[in-house]
């Protein structure tokens, strides 16, 4: 009985996901340490919380989730559009519900509910998972995605926008895209950036994708179709980004190069990275960082917790923390690959591609390799509405790993 009990949890995520909640109530707690603050109390307690609701969902059959996943999604959808009407703007976005001391981000619980309706309709199928290679099915998959994100477009909030769209793809690639039509569709991506960084760049994108076209070997007048098009694409944001005020550009310009803005934008990652810099192998100790103690870096609890993690505790630390996700990541995807659950393998596809979105972006703005967009690091940076939303990601990905055996 024993041994049937261990066999049917998954150990290895529990303990890993616990793992991170404490280094973030740690972190939390040296970065608010002397600024009289109740952050830490108040993620703690949520933390218990979530821990306990992650195991609860853990138990519950994978059909009970599938059958309330589109009633799960029409609420959040819903919670969008009040948020938009009643909800409390925050440095500049009105993204929040404020109740009792505490604030709710709708669109936190958006990301689990439109991962759970978009695996629920890309399993509901008598041959298996609908052939997303078909127009038809594949635009029915990419509205579920879509609809929240222009309800989240219009609070606005560009950082949680580009999280739910870093999920189509592999979501769409497990079901079996084909990799032509998963290509085609982030060229756009590629020459865009192309002709932001410079006319040289633009034609090396023009160039690389010319030639992978043609080594897929399909009708090659698509393919020219294709590549004229993201040519048009690059032009068009050369064009459209002279268009733009000064101080339009400038900001942009901030989000790549934050020198060019030292005391505005790119101030908050000009101190992150002397603070991780300056942890060097072993970090100076808990709560002996200068950068965080001083409070050099504005909210550092939140979307920059992870500076406090280099400092304090150096490079050793911040390798142990990028494992512990790793290890996450890798357990989602293996639960994915072993669940004969179609639905369940979906949605843990879904779960770990939000969390490594998160963690190259959060990660890369703290060292200045990434523009920074607002992103929180999972379970780590301070956020209620976060952390509950991830460690419901958790309970499923645990349940994924329980019903392993069921269809």
């Amino acid at each position: 009985m024993k041994r049937n009990f261990f066999e049917r949890i998954d150990l290895l995520l529990l303990i890993v996901t616990i793992a991170v909640i404490i280094s973030g109530l740690l972190a939390i707690f040296s970065a608010t340490y002397t600024s009289g603050t109740d952050y830490f109390s108040k993620q703690l307690s949520f933390s218990i919380i979530g821990i306990i609701l992650m195991i609860i969902i853990s138990y519950i059959p994978p059909g009970i989730i599938a059958k309330s996943s589109y009633i799960f999604y029409l609420i959040s959808l819903v919670m969008l559009v009040l948020v938009l009407i009643i909800g409390k703007k925050i440095s500049g976005s009105k993204s929040w519900f404020s109740m009792g001391g505490f604030g709710i981000q709708p669109s936190e619980f958006a990301k689990i509910a439109t991962i759970l309706a978009l695996a629920n309709f890309l399993s509901q199928s008598e041959d298996g998972f609908r052939n997303v290679n078909k127009l038809k099915d594949f635009i029915k998959a990419c509205a579920l995605v879509v609809i929240p994100v222009i309800l989240i477009m219009r609070q606005p909030d560009m950082g949680t926008s580009l999280v739910f769209l870093s999920l189509i793809l592999p979501v769409l690639f497990w079901v079996g895209l084909s990799p032509y039509v998963l290509f085609i569709i982030i060229t756009p991506v590629l020459v865009v950036l192309g002709a932001f960084f410079g006319m040289s760049y633009f034609i090396a994108a023009v160039i690389i994708i010319g030639i992978v076209l043609l080594l897929f070997k399909r009708n090659i007048f698509v393919a020219l179709g294709i590549l004229v098009i993201n040519i048009v694409i690059g032009y068009s944001f050369d064009s459209l980004y002279h268009k733009l005020q000064p101080y339009q550009q400038n900001r942009i310009n901030a989000l790549f190069d934050p020198t060019t803005d030292p005391l505005g934008s790119g101030y908050n990652v000009i101190q992150s990275k002397v603070a991780i810099g300056s942890g060097g192998l072993f970090g100076k100790g808990f709560l002996q960082g200068t950068q965080t103690q001083l409070k050099f870096i504005p909210e550092q609890w939140t979307d920059f917790i992870f500076c406090m993690i280099g400092e304090e505790f150096g490079f050793v630390g911040s390798v142990f923390i990028l494992l512990l996700y790793m290890i996450i990541i890798f357990q989602l995807v293996n639960n994915a690959y072993l669940t004969k659950n179609r639905f369940l393998s979906i949605a843990c596809i879904g779960f770990s591609s939000i969390i490594l979105f998160h963690l190259v972006i959060n990660v890369g703005m703290t060292i200045g390799i990434m523009p920074v967009i607002g992103i929180p690091l999972p379970m780590m940076s301070y956020g209620l509405s976060s952390l509950l939303s991830f460690l419901v990601m958790m309970g499923i990905g645990m349940s994924a790993y329980r019903y392993r055996n069921q269809y």
